[in-house]
Order: C-alpha cells, then structure tokens, then sequence
C-alpha cells in the first residue's frame, strides 16, 4: 500500500492507503476528523468541502494520494482555539443552520467565495455560488444572510488568516 503524508490543519499527518481511498474516508477513517460529510458521493452536495492548498474542493471525488504534500484545511481547522472563526460565528449568530449536516461544506464554500469574490457580497453572488451545496433544511434565506455577515466579519481578520 502506497503511504500518504499531507499536512491537515497545521499538522503533518501520514498514513499507508489503498490507492482508491477517496480524501473523505482519509480525513473520517484514518484521521477521525468527522466535520467533513459525505453527503452523496457524486460531488453533488458539497457536505464534504474542504481547502486543498487554500481552494476549495469537493473531498468526495478527490484521491487522497493527489493531495500528497498539500496543506489541507478542514472545518476542525477553521477555529482558531475556542474562538469561532468570523463564519462560523456568523452561521450561529443568523441562524444558518438547522441538523446541521450541510454546514461545514457551506462554512469552507463561503471562506472560499470571500476569497475570491471579496467582503461585500451581494445576496445573488452568495447564491450563484451555493449552487453546489445543497441544504435540505432550509430556504437558504438565513444561510446567505450569515454569509454576508461573515464575509463582512472577515474583513477585519489579518489576510493570512482570513485565507484559511
């Protein structure tokens, strides 16, 4: 079995793998880092959104052996410590959630699309760019409503940390 070795929310972690092992079960099985969902395994539902290398991806459909020497970014690894990131705290603070399951796909997506797109998002930017996540709880009215509040709340976040 071929050994992969990637660095998982600031820590260097190693493991040997089947060559089929998809990042997902990488990160749930062998590391136990369970924030990451698998929601339909077709990259349908963006549950399992993670950072590769600081870009967002679908971890669903995504080899663990072609992150070989990447710095992967988790949910787990989004807080800093106890302290929510800006996102984070957005979601709780508007209500962007209900069971759950979808949030931290859309929390990564959303750190993701401020990266991009900037702190001022606009309600039909956030939802273009929610069309890969899928929410089966909500009306996504509370969802994009904490999103522009955390791209906001990101704004005033040092640009090294606001990046991941």
């Amino acid at each position: 079995m071929p050994t992969v070795t990637m660095n998982v929310n600031g820590r260097q972690r190693s493991a040997d793998i089947d060559p089929r092992t998809l990042l997902v079960q990488f990160l749930r099985e062998n590391l136990r880092l369970t924030g990451t969902h698998v929601g339909c395994d077709t990259s349908q539902c963006g549950a399992c959104v993670v950072h590769i290398d600081g870009e967002a991806v679908k971890a669903c459909t995504t080899l663990a052996l072609s992150c070989e020497g990447s710095n992967v970014l988790t949910i787990e690894g989004l807080a800093n410590g106890n302290e929510l990131h800006p996102m984070q705290e957005a979601f709780r603070e508007h209500h962007g959630l209900q069971c759950g399951f979808c949030t931290p796909g859309m929390i990564m997506t959303a750190v993701d699309l401020v990266r991009r797109k900037g702190n001022n998002l606009d309600e039909k930017t956030i939802r273009e760019e929610l069309e890969g996540n899928l929410c089966r709880c909500t009306g996504y009215h509370n969802i994009v409503k904490a999103i522009a509040a955390g791209a906001r709340n990101m704004s005033s976040m040092p640009q090294s940390k606001a990046a991941e």
